[in-house]
């Protein structure tokens, strides 16, 4: 008999299994379980919390994911209100050597065009990138809500433009950030933005990546003393960034905009979208965007593009049921 996957996060701080039923035999890809020396961990199925306090785990079953999706396009289905909020690169976009290529996955235009026109869902995208760089590659037009440099720009839809203001010292240590690698030859894989700058090595080899990173961190590691700037490392790259504000402030911002019945979901899939799942917990949906599990605070995980093209293909019909019984 074929193993049944299933699949791990760590919320709450508790181990959170996601469980097949119990009928079929048991693969996993993480070493031996505390329950059975065979359990392994992949897939995103039933979900069970396993006590880290006892001897021998106590199990008990959550949620299954199917029937969590499902309740939550119900409510979505008679909700007044819905916001829908993505990350880009690796959730609406594939990764790319070249980052001025990244544009999205087949189809994604279309539907969040489709979306957008309805006006039944405020989209909100929130990425790394600059709003400059982002808009031209997200080639939607009229642009939805834009969240830019991990939440510290904001361009509304009208136009209206909020600037990311970091003050005189941030910006002379970011210059000297970006003149650093510059002097180091590095140049082509530096990127300026309004409150960071970032050290690329997607598609480099595992020695110039380290090479790389060892650079990066030799360069700029005084510039994060007493806190002025921080040091993060995202899924092909490095990034100096001013402190105070992330993807989780953007998130909480949106939210609090909103009234307490409106039905959100946020879509990302690094480790910088992680402060936007704990900032949407209790509050909408958190969903991992990726087709590998990790360890993350998101509920659900969808492949991409196909579930991904699907999720949004439901959440359009969905949301369309409003404004056909009004």
């Amino acid at each position: 008999m074929k193993p049944t996957t299933i699949g791990i996060n760590r919320m709450y701080g508790d181990l959170a299994y996601l469980w097949p039923p119990f009928d079929a035999p048991i693969a996993c890809d993480r070493g031996p379980s505390p329950m059975l020396p065979s359990l392994v961990i992949k897939g995103f199925h039933d979900r069970l919390l396993l006590s880290a306090s006892s001897s021998w785990p106590r199990v008990r079953v959550v949620m299954d994911a199917t029937d969590l999706l499902r309740k939550f396009f119900e409510r979505l289905a008679i909700a007044d209100e819905r916001v829908l909020l993505l990350d880009y690169d690796g959730t609406l976009a594939p990764f790319q050597v070249d980052r001025d290529s990244a544009v999205p996955y087949p189809g994604i235009r279309t539907i969040l065009g489709r979306i957008l026109e309805a006006g039944h869902t405020r989209v909100v995208v929130i990425s790394g990138r600059s709003t400059e760089d982002l808009l031209p590659l997200l080639g939607i037009k009229p642009h939805p809500e834009v969240w830019g440099t991990h939440g510290w720009e904001r361009l509304m839809p009208d136009g209206t433009y909020f600037p990311a203001g970091i003050g005189a010292a941030a910006a002379e240590a970011l210059d000297e950030a970006q003149r650093a690698i510059e002097d180091e030859g590095l140049g082509p894989h530096c990127e300026r933005k309004p409150a960071g700058v970032a050290l690329h090595w997607r598609g480099s080899d595992p020695a110039q990546v380290e090479r790389l990173r060892e650079i990066g961190r030799a360069n700029w590691r005084h510039l994060c003393r007493d806190g002025a700037l921080v040091l993060t490392e995202f899924d092909g790259g490095l990034e100096l960034r001013v402190p105070g504000k992330d993807k989780g402030h953007a998130v909480s911002t949106v939210l609090d905009e909103l009234s307490e019945t409106a039905i959100v979901a946020y879509l990302g899939d690094d480790q910088t979208d992680e402060d936007a799942f704990k900032a949407i917990r209790g509050k909408g949906l958190a969903v991992l965007v990726r087709s590998e599990n990790r360890d993350t605070a998101a509920e659900v995980r969808l492949t991409p593009p196909g579930e991904l093209i699907d999720f949004l293909n439901r959440w359009h019909e969905n949301a369309r049921m409003t404004i056909e019984r009004r």
